[in-house]
């Protein structure tokens, strides 16, 4: 006997495994999507008197004394123990940390490691260190890795089903230059953490940090402003 199943019906259905992947996604990933061709993106480290932000908390209130109002914002890159950023960072086109480009242990230094930058025509990129270059005309820029995705392929070091969990945090650049920042809501391992950037279509994602991680979104009801960071995130409106 073959089972006959209408049209509407097998909407129903992919409707009901669309709504089911969506829910999963959204129980184990906190993502925001920036256009920053519409919205403000920005990159932080210092204020006017040239003390470190280091919380969210630090950020939005100093942003709301201008008037402003503080729609997102999460860590970014790696930073020292003086909370100066590690690797490359720019604010503002002036190179205020050098690209580092050394050898040594830990994450950052999982090569392939990357940089994400922002134009002064607010394009978004993110490419390996080695293919980095600076031309004078990028307003933002945050070193950091491992580099989660490259060029569709997810990082060749990372295995599936590592038992390295972890909270994690990545920024990617979706097929119509939009930026994905995400941060995983439960622990995860790099190899799934990268795989969840490919799956959304990110031809090239950066690893941004990991246990430490915290991201501010009110428009999801996720609010975490404390934390002691070098460089942060932020999108910010009037």
């Amino acid at each position: 006997m073959r089972l006959k199943i209408g049209i509407s019906t097998l909407a129903i259905v992919i409707f009901a495994l669309f709504i089911n992947a969506k829910k999963s996604s959204d129980d184990q990933f906190l993502a925001y999507v920036v256009d920053p061709k519409k919205q403000d993106l920005k990159l932080f480290w210092k204020n006017e008197k040239d003390q470190n932000f280091g919380s969210i908390q630090n950020l939005k209130l100093w942003i709301e004394k201008k008037n402003l109002k503080l729609v997102f914002a999460m860590n970014g890159g790696m930073y020292k123990k003086d909370n100066s950023p590690q690797g490359l960072y720019i604010e503002k086109q002036k190179i205020l940390s050098p690209l580092d480009t050394s050898n040594a242990q830990g994450n950052f230094y999982l090569k392939p490691n990357g940089v994400f930058y922002l134009t002064t025509e607010n394009v978004p990129e993110i490419c390996t260190t080695e293919m980095f270059h600076n031309d004078g005309k990028i307003a933002y820029a945050t070193q950091s890795g491992p580099m989660l995705v490259i060029e569709n392929q997810i990082h060749p070091a990372f295995k599936e089903g590592s038992p390295n969990l972890n909270i994690r945090n990545g920024v990617g650049i979706l097929p119509n230059d939009k930026v994905v920042f995400v941060l995983s809501k439960k622990e995860i391992n790099f190899y799934d953490f990268a795989k969840y950037f490919k799956e959304l279509g990110c031809k090239n994602a950066l690893y941004l940090d990991g246990f430490v991680s915290r991201a501010y979104l009110p428009s999801e009801n996720w609010i975490q402003t404390d934390g002691n960071f070098g460089v942060l995130f932020a999108v910010i409106r009037k």
